[in-house]
């Protein structure tokens, strides 16, 4: 070798190291200089404006953060005394820690005379649908005998403030149906709220410290265990409901997994190479070269996209670990080696069928770059570049760092290997009479297994809350009577004004529906601040009602007042006292005062240049009707219904779909690159990742298992690596075969600790992706010795020899 020719694999390891430290600091100023942060909207990953609909995506993050920082307690007996003793007993708990955790509301009473003078100037333009039917159908007679029962009835209902302040009752009685729209009521200076006979004390409590914060949470659920016990000392039951508890729950879940599963599998694949080479150096270069992928892949996908999704780095991080079969390859074929052979000159011989593994990798990722989902592109280009990475490390780095002399096999490691001399050849000396008929059946049962599958796209099935905590949850929705943060209608328009009428046209069209118990109301913006045409209107009917004479007979005012003798005088006072109290009510003056409080989440305000709000469905339980909900927005222009579970699980299934053709478009197209080389033994490689994958499909069909984007997602894993595998035995010469072998073994069981171990996960998602990994890497591992047997002849006689290939 020439002294040039030396030097060039030094010079591109030098160069190979100047790109990974660029890589390595783009991706610090990054995510530590610039705070960059992973892409969360899930509608991001659709195609077209609608998945970055920048109106609807603030909607849901208003709802979901109005209820993210909240936490909700219900403390509840037959005695209420008892009730309010839990309930000072809860929060003297936390008063020690008011800057981790604080009540929401103070001194009650306080709270609601300033609720109510809020609203005081406004009191004449506000009317119910109720109270304007009966305004309009009303006698002034009728109206002045309202009054006086008002005045000297025991029985004129609940008033709120002077009589001479709302004579007719009107104002009292629109707080009453405002108040109905939640069970909730004050008693005693407390929140208050009653079922089957129980009497529950309310605490809404606000977090001071981010819901999904680790350290968070290790500080408040002690303090809220503490606060539950000190409770239950005084009340019979303690119910507790928040987003930081889901997320506490899902993180120390994730912590004993990872304890556990995680552990497990770095101490196996350690184990593993120890074993196999009486050092811990080859796992080592392994990591080195997937750990340079994945940053690679970040600091190029960054550059091409500008930000990256969370799920692209979760899955793509994943699809990457395809590379760790380069670095095994090179690291077994190193054992094969004679010591008089270095490692550039091994790397030479070993470039065809590295540059084979690489390319069917890449090929199975262009089927997901030309599907026309943005997600599905950006995580084929981060998985492909995080290959590329990984094998260029390979490539540039291994040769230098393991020499002739730097890996030694070990005494099992040498076993296993020739242990592949004793695999039998499906196509040469087995006897057919056996093979075909066990054949057949396998396959017809995984067939009929795979015409039993279904599929399951639900987002809510990959959820994995405590049951005590969904119980909790659920039954504080039905105590408090809560809207679901998740499916809504969005309202939008030109103005305030239009939203304002969007939504009354809106909750006109839901009566049916509150009326038949679908639903059992809304939570609406307009509820609390008509449009102002309907103030004015509402004014107009209040004149011509109460305060106008009809034909020949009196005003209802002038009634009343001659009722009560009082003077003319007196009756005009009260006319302009009720025309004072006309002040018009806006959103931002309603959203500024105490009774507005509650319903901010709401009002999205001016998005992108139009203004929107959120329209709430409280007791909404039958999600079979959705459908019905989804159809009353139809025909309202501005008006888009949102659920938001629906749209995940809606990408879910596309996404699920369009990675099987995708899939089944890799087979082709691997199938026809390896045909390049292999001719009409490419097929041996293919076969078993493909059988494989139809055995674990048939065997989830048998055993009721739903078809998941997840197990699809784990269906291109055991692709990516069942072909490398056919490919390392089609590419050894006889002698070579055991080694072949080894890195075949060394390979899936890695593959089966790194990934399979996932299917013990209690997670959802995890899970299926495990257990696919498990069958699939397992199938594969059985099934690959079977179909890749060198026949009579070694690779390079038959491509020297194509007329004596063998089928």
């Amino acid at each position: 070798m020439t002294k040039p020719a030396r030097r060039q694999p030094r010079l591109l390891a030098l160069a190979w190291l100047l790109a990974v430290l660029l890589v390595a600091g783009h991706n610090a100023w990054l995510w530590l200089g610039q705070r960059a942060s992973p892409d969360t909207d899930i509608l991001a990953l659709l195609p077209g404006a609608g998945g970055r609909d920048a109106v609807r995506q603030q909607a849901f993050s208003h709802m979901v953060d109005a209820a993210q920082q909240k936490l909700v307690v219900l403390i509840g007996d037959r005695d209420w005394s008892r009730a309010q003793a839990g309930a000072q007993a809860y929060l003297t708990v936390l008063r020690a820690h008011s800057g981790l955790i604080a009540p929401i509301s103070g001194d009650n009473a306080q709270w609601q005379n300033q609720w109510l003078d809020s609203l005081a100037g406004s009191r004449s333009l506000l009317l119910s649908e109720a109270q304007r039917a009966q305004l309009a159908s009303g006698t002034p007679q009728a109206w002045s005998q309202r009054a006086l029962s008002g005045l000297y009835g025991a029985f004129g209902g609940p008033r709120l403030g002077a009589w001479q302040d709302d004579p007719f009752g009107l104002f009292s009685d629109w707080v009453q149906e405002r108040a109905r729209e939640t069970p909730v009521r004050p008693r005693d200076g407390q929140l208050f709220v009653e079922r089957d006979g129980v009497s529950y004390a309310l605490l809404l409590l606000e977090l001071k410290a981010p819901a999904f914060s680790m350290q968070a949470q290790e500080q408040i659920v002690p303090l809220l265990a503490q606060a539950r016990q000190a409770a239950r000392s005084q009340a019979s039951e303690v119910i507790t409901g928040g987003v930081v508890l889901h997320a506490a729950a899902a993180s120390a879940q994730a912590g004993s997994e990872s304890a556990t599963i995680g552990a497990g599998s770095l101490l196996g694949i350690l184990l593993l190479m120890w074993l196999s080479f009486r050092s811990l150096k080859p796992i080592l270069y392994i990591a080195l070269s997937i750990a340079v992928g994945c940053l690679g892949a970040l600091s190029v996908s960054m550059l091409l996209f500008g930000k990256i999704h969370l799920l692209t780095l979760v899955f793509g991080a994943s699809l990457i670990g395809i590379a760790q079969d380069y670095g095994i390859y090179f690291l077994c074929a190193r054992l094969a080696a004679p010591v008089t052979q270095d490692s550039t000159a091994l790397l030479r011989r070993l470039l065809p069928g590295l540059a084979l593994m690489l390319l069917a990798a890449l090929i199975g990722y262009l089927g997901m770059a030309l599907t026309p989902f943005p997600g599905l592109q950006q995580m084929a280009v981060f998985s492909a570049l995080g290959l590329v990475f990984a094998w260029l490390t390979v490539a540039c780095w291994f040769p230098r760092l393991i020499g002739p002399h730097s890996l030694r096999a070990s005494a099992q490691a040498q076993r296993f290997g020739q242990s592949i001399a004793r695999w039998p050849d499906l196509l040469g000396g087995v006897a057919w009479h056996l093979v075909l008929p066990a054949a057949v059946a396998l396959i017809g049962l995984a067939i009929a297994g795979i015409t039993r599958l279904h599929s399951s796209d639900d987002i809510r099935a990959l959820q994995n809350s405590p049951p005590a905590l969904l119980q909790d949850q659920i039954r504080i929705s039905q105590l408090l009577d809560m809207a679901a943060p998740v499916q809504f209608y969005l309202v939008r328009g030109a103005s305030p004004e239009a939203v304002l009428r969007q939504e009354e046209a809106l909750r006109e069209k839901l009566q049916p529906l509150v009326q038949g118990k679908l639903i059992s109301g809304v939570q609406a913006v307009s509820n609390w601040v008509p449009s102002q045409q309907r103030q004015q209107d509402n004014l107009t009917l209040l004149r011509r009602a109460l305060l106008e004479p009809q034909a020949a007979t009196p005003d209802a005012v002038t009634l009343t007042a001659q009722a009560i003798d009082e003077s003319p005088q007196w009756a005009q006072a009260l006319r302009q006292r009720m025309l004072d109290k006309a002040q018009p009510l806006t959103p931002a003056e309603f959203l500024a005062t105490p009774a507005g409080t509650a319903s901010r989440h709401l009002w999205l305000g001016q998005v992108d240049g139009q203004f929107a709000s959120i329209v709430a469905l409280r007791g909404l339980t039958d999600y079979r009707q959705l459908d019905r909900l989804a159809a009353v927005a139809d025909g309202l222009p501005g008006v888009q219904w949102v659920d938001k579970v629906g749209d995940i699980s809606a990408v879910l299934r596309q996404y699920r779909i369009t990675m099987g053709w995708a899939l089944l478009c890799a087979y082709a197209a691997i199938f026809a690159l390896l045909a390049l080389r292999y001719r009409r033994r490419a097929w041996r490689a293919l076969a078993p990742p493909l059988l494989a994958s139809l055995l674990t499909l048939g065997l989830f069909g048998w055993l009721g298992l739903p078809l998941q984007l997840f197990h699809v997602l784990a269906g291109l894993l055991v692709l990516g690596l069942g072909v490398d595998y056919g490919i390392f035995l089609l590419e050894a010469s006889g002698h070579q075969r055991p080694h072949a072998w080894l890195t075949v073994g060394l390979s899936a069981a890695s593959a089966l600790l790194s990934f399979g171990l996932l299917a013990l996960s209690h997670s959802p998602p995890l899970h299926a992706f495990g257990l696919t990994m498990l069958c699939g890497m397992l199938l594969v591992w059985l099934l690959a010795p079977l179909f890749t047997h060198p026949g009579r002849e070694p690779l390079q006689v038959q491509r020297a020899q194509p007329d004596k290939e063998s089928a």
